[in-house]
């Protein structure tokens, strides 16, 4: 990554530990090569076990259901956009 992405992504992991402070909530990150290629490898776990997607680009979430039935909720305008399918012309 160059400095200024660097920067940015200590800026944002800032913020967001700051914001579990301020409910007293504990939280970490990790930005070391290493350490992120594990979280990876476990998210792309995670993901593989996804059965279904529910997308509320309206509300900028998306939903996650598992094999198990279980579900997993993700607030992200950005993730929301980008599994939106365009919108095309009428068939009916």
């Amino acid at each position: 990554m160059s400095n200024e992405q660097t920067d940015k992504v200590q800026t944002t992991i800032d913020h967001v530990l700051e914001l579990a402070a301020e409910v007293e909530a504990s939280g970490d990150s990790h930005t070391a090569e290493d350490h992120v290629a594990i979280l990876r490898a476990s998210l792309h776990e995670w993901v593989d076990s996804v059965a279904a997607v529910a997308n509320v680009p309206a509300f900028g979430r998306v939903t996650l259901i598992h094999r198990d039935g279980h579900r997993s909720t993700i607030q992200s305008s950005e993730l929301s956009y980008t599994l939106s399918l365009p919108v095309g012309p009428r068939t009916d």
